[in-house]
């Protein structure tokens, strides 16, 4: 047996007979073992430890054959190689899952912003027409007197001078009096006398300006 083997034999020096290292006395005659024994072999020791590291040896080469059995191997049939962080793939959850602002082969694209509408260009308005008055030979006129078909000029005076401005002259009596523009521009007009009597004239600039004139016609 294996396990007999490990432990050394020795001879007793009384009755010469071969027995156990175990035991400190002969089993035979009794005697008292003296140190290895008598005739006991230098090498029985020597046998022993080689057997023991033998099998420990065995063991170990067991015990790293069952681990590289059970090891799990790795899917691309590679030799257990990991890549490094470097080269693992990049995590890609920080861009979002927005999928209208994600290509498939580009970055996130910025929605582009929404048209302007054009400015109008800006038209600057015209002068404001401040005041307005009838005059005949350069004088202010509020009132005249003029006779049955008598034609008198009268002329309008429009401040601030030159604004465009639309000019219509009014007779409030045509039977008394009759107005006409002389020009296309409708500032100078005349005044012809119809028939006895008062009535007013009236010169209206832009539609909403306007200055009056009494007309006596005898």
């Amino acid at each position: 047996m294996v396990g007999m083997s490990i432990i050394a034999e020795v001879k007793c020096a009384r009755c010469d007979r071969m027995y156990s290292g175990i035991h400190s006395r002969c089993p035979y005659c009794r005697a008292r073992r003296i140190g290895r024994g008598k005739y006991s072999e230098e090498t029985d020791n020597a046998k022993g430890k080689m057997l023991v590291g033998i099998l420990i040896l065995a063991v170990l080469v067991v015990a790293v054959v069952v681990l590289l059995a059970t090891a799990e191997k790795p899917d691309d049939g590679s030799l257990g190689y990991a890549p490094s962080p470097a080269e693992s793939s990049p995590d890609l959850s920080s861009l979002g899952t927005d999928n209208d602002n994600v290509t498939e082969t580009g970055p996130p694209v910025s929605p582009s912003p929404p048209p302007t509408e054009s400015e109008e260009p800006s038209v600057s308005p015209l002068p404001v027409v401040t005041s307005v008055i009838i005059t005949y030979a350069g004088v202010k006129k509020d009132d005249f007197t003029a006779k049955i078909g008598e034609q008198v000029p009268l002329k309008v005076k429009i401040e601030p001078p030159g604004v465009e401005a639309e000019v219509e002259w009014v007779s409030s009596n045509t039977n008394v009096f009759d107005v006409v523009a002389r020009d296309t521009t409708g500032l100078d007009a005349k005044v012809t006398g119809k028939g006895r009597g008062d009535a007013t004239l009236t010169v209206i600039v832009n539609g909403e300006i306007e200055a009056k004139c009494i007309v006596r016609v005898n």
